[in-house]
C-alpha cells in the first residue's frame, strides 16, 4: 500500500499542490490528467523529492517520510523506492544502452558488475532492445532512448514507477513502441503513477484516473468514470476542449 497524505507545494506564494491525498494499491496504475499547470509534474517530482514539498507524508509499506522533516538518509531510501522516467530520456551520452541501465545498479544498489549486467540485459530484453545493448544514445531513435530509460528505471525494482509524460517528446510513429513497453510492465504488476495527455493510452493502461485542476484532485475514478462519464463541470469542459483540439 502506498499512501500520500496532505501533500502541499507552493512556488512564490502560489499554491501548486493543495493538500493532496491518495491511496494506491500495489500493482495499480494511476494516471494523472489535467491541463498544463494543473500540478501533475510537480506532484511526481515532489514524491521523489526532486521538488521539495512544503508539507505532507508518503508511506510505502513500513517506510514513511514526513516531507517537512525529511533527512538525507530518508531521501536516499525514498529514491531507491521510486524510479522516474522523464520526458527527455536523461541518458548518459557517452555510455552504451547497457551501461546506462547498469549505472544505478552499480552505484545505488552496490551490485557486482556481473549481477548488474545480468539484470540490465534482462530489462533491455523486456523492452525489445537486446540488439541495441552496445549502442550509444546518439545511435538510437527517440523511442529506443525512452525504452532504455524505462529499462533503467525498472532495473531498480522500484516500489513505484513515476512516468512524466514519457511519450510527449517522441515523434508520433515512435509513441506506440514505448507505450507497449509501459503496458507490459503494468501487466507484470509494476505499480505506476503516470502523467499523460494520451487519453486512449490512459484508458487502456490505468486502473484509476485522477483529474487535477489548480493543484486539487477534482475528480477520481476508473477510466470509464472519469474519461467516459465525468461528473464535474470542469472535467467535462477539459474533455470538450481536448476533443476539439486533438481529434
Amino acid at each position: 500500500m502506498i499512501k500520500i497524505s496532505n501533500l502541499s507545494k507552493s512556488f512564490n506564494g502560489q499554491t501548486v499542490l493543495d493538500n493532496l491525498n491518495l491511496d494506491i494499491q500495489k500493482g495499480d496504475v494511476v494516471a494523472l490528467i489535467g491541463s498544463s499547470g494543473a500540478g501533475k509534474s510537480t506532484f511526481l517530482r515532489s514524491l521523489n523529492y526532486l521538488e521539495k514539498p512544503d508539507s505532507g507524508t508518503l508511506t510505502i509499506d513500513n517506510f514513511q517520510v514526513d516531507f517537512s522533516t525529511i533527512s538525507q538518509e530518508d531521501i536516499l531510501i525514498l529514491r531507491r523506492k521510486l524510479s522516474m522516467v522523464f520526458q527527455q530520456f536523461n541518458l548518459f551520452s557517452r555510455r552504451t544502452a547497457l551501461d546506462n541501465v547498469k549505472e544505478g545498479l552499480l552505484v545505488v544498489k552496490k551490485l557486482s558488475k556481473e549481477e548488474a549486467t545480468k539484470i540490465a540485459k534482462e530489462e533491455l530484453a523486456k523492452v525489445g532492445l537486446s540488439d541495441r545493448e552496445n549502442h550509444y544514445p546518439r545511435q538510437l531513435s527517440g523511442g529506443q532512448k525512452q525504452r532504455v530509460a524505462l529499462a533503467r528505471a525498472l532495473a531498480m525494482k522500484p516500489d513505484v514507477l513515476l512516468l512524466d509524460e514519457p511519450t510527449s517528446a517522441l515523434d508520433p510513429e515512435l509513441v506506440g513502441e514505448v507505450e507497449k513497453s509501459i503496458a507490459e510492465a503494468a501487466k507484470a504488476g509494476q505499480t505506476m503513477i503516470l502523467v499523460s495527455h494520451d487519453m486512449a493510452f490512459v484508458e487502456q493502461v490505468a486502473d484509476k484516473v485522477l483529474f487535477l485542476d489548480k493543484g486539487k484532485i477534482l475528480e477520481a475514478g476508473t477510466p470509464a468514470e472519469v474519461i467516459g462519464n465525468p461528473k464535474e463541470e470542469r472535467t467535462k469542459e477539459f474533455f470538450a476542449n481536448y476533443k476539439r483540439t486533438f481529434i
